[in-house]
């Protein structure tokens, strides 16, 4: 891949190139990309500074103003590179990404600030968001899936900022996980037992830890004749072999200040769906207690994801985000939690860069006023081989709470299964 260094053309040049074509262009016909193409390389070797660049930056050039008219400018190269898994602007000059785990800046800029404004405002139309100086936050997406986030001055001091989050073209499924380290087959094999029994799952664990790969890879255990609806702030999960599926997206406010559908609502709405599974893509605040509800009212099965440090902080954010949408007794929310959730999956992201589940607790129930984890498979380190953590998980104790296997017929198959019966 060709990339185009800043001293390659100015971004004044950049700019006039770029008039200069749209000029030519008619307002009222169509143009094919190889009519694109042709218009700026003839405006592009019109110029002195063409004469002076090799062939190879000539086609950067081309490529970078082609992208300008039909991509995403100088994001682009990164979004057609797949090793790139994260790209973070920090002001139109400052481009970094994350490539096979590793940060590096990209070498790459916008020619001014005005030039990202506008295709931050064509990203978040797209998606029938908004965002400016009187609401500078928003969560958006990319046609391909890849999830953005856009943060714009006054609240970022160094211009407009932006976080795209990629996600593979083709999800992970858990053989994939399983020979790349971050579970192992006993591991999945149980999990597998789960969502097909129906067991409400939580996947907690810190930012970039694979969360929503993780909860995509568990959702390939789905039954086919089950009706999903999945909710999230910006669609980007990517459900394989679910036929009756359903997607629900929040939307934000309009300029006006209305029109806002949030998590709380659509959780609401999926209920009357008649869902055999609710999927939250996300829980990050007060949808939190209609998410519980919605467990422990027949929804079972049901997934969902959440920040946290370790399975039994993912219990007191839950509380807390809980707390921050109802007044409630404490006692009454981990009441709520420990009926609702089966079982916690826990994903870290290792030193080594690698994204692995260290935990899979089951929620046992409440005592003396507590919510009652129980360990039934804990990752254990055994040092390092060539820069990599060696270790994997290890089963510490047998599943409790068997009724949903057994309602669900797999009585026979989970007896096979050495993490479930009884312990003694």
């Amino acid at each position: 891949m060709v990339r185009m260094k800043a001293e390659e053309l100015t971004p004044a040049e950049l700019a006039e190139l770029r008039e200069a074509v749209k000029a030519r262009l008619s307002w009222d016909a169509s143009v094919t990309d190889e009519q694109l193409t042709g218009l700026i390389e003839s405006e592009l070797f019109r110029s002195e500074r063409a004469r002076r660049m090799t062939a190879a930056e000539r086609e950067a050039a081309v490529r970078r103003l082609f992208h300008s008219f039909r991509g995403l400018d100088a994001l682009q190269p990164l979004l057609d590179d797949p090793d790139v898994t994260e790209i973070m602007i920090n002001g139109h000059r400052d481009i970094y990404v994350e490539r096979n785990g590793e940060l590096q800046a990209a070498g790459l800029g916008f020619e001014s600030r005005e030039r990202l404004e506008d295709l931050i405002q064509s990203i978040v139309g797209s998606v029938n968001r908004i965002v400016n100086e009187s609401s500078p936050i928003v969560d958006a997406r990319l046609p391909d899936g890849s999830r953005v986030h856009v943060v714009l001055p006054p609240v970022a001091l160094n211009g407009p900022t932006v976080t795209i989050r990629r996600f593979p073209r083709q999800p992970f499924d858990m053989d994939a996980l399983i020979a790349r380290g971050s579970i192992t087959g006993e591991a999945a094999a149980f999990l597998r037992l789960l969502v097909r029994a129906k067991y409400n799952l939580f996947i907690s664990g810190g930012t970039g830890s694979g969360k929503t790969t993780f909860l995509n890879a568990l959702s390939q255990w789905i039954p086919p004749d089950e009706r999903v609806i999945t909710i999230e702030d910006a669609a980007e999960l990517q459900l394989r072999g679910v036929p009756n599926l359903v997607s629900l997206e929040t939307r934000n406010a309009n300029t006006e200040g209305k029109g806002r559908i949030g998590m709380r609502e659509l959780i609401r709405a999926s209920l009357r769906m008649r869902p055999n599974r609710i999927i939250v893509g996300e829980v990050r605040g007060e949808e939190a207690l209609d998410m519980l509800q919605a467990m422990n009212t027949g929804h079972e099965g049901s997934l969902s994801t959440g920040h946290a440090n370790g399975a039994r902080d993912m219990i007191s954010r839950l509380e807390t985000m809980v707390l921050g949408g109802a007044d409630l007794p404490v006692s009454v929310v981990r009441q709520q939690i420990a009926s609702a959730l089966d079982v916690i999956v826990h994903l870290s992201r290792f030193r080594d860069r690698t994204r692995r589940v260290t935990e899979i607790c089951e929620v046992i129930g409440c005592r003396d006023g507590e919510v009652e984890l129980s360990p039934l498979f804990k990752f254990e380190e055994r040092g390092e081989m060539n820069g990599f953590v060696q270790g994997g998980l290890v089963r510490v104790d047998r599943l409790k709470r068997t009724d949903k296997l057994q309602f669900a017929g797999f009585g026979e198959e989970a007896a096979g299964c050495p993490i479930t019966g009884s312990t003694g």
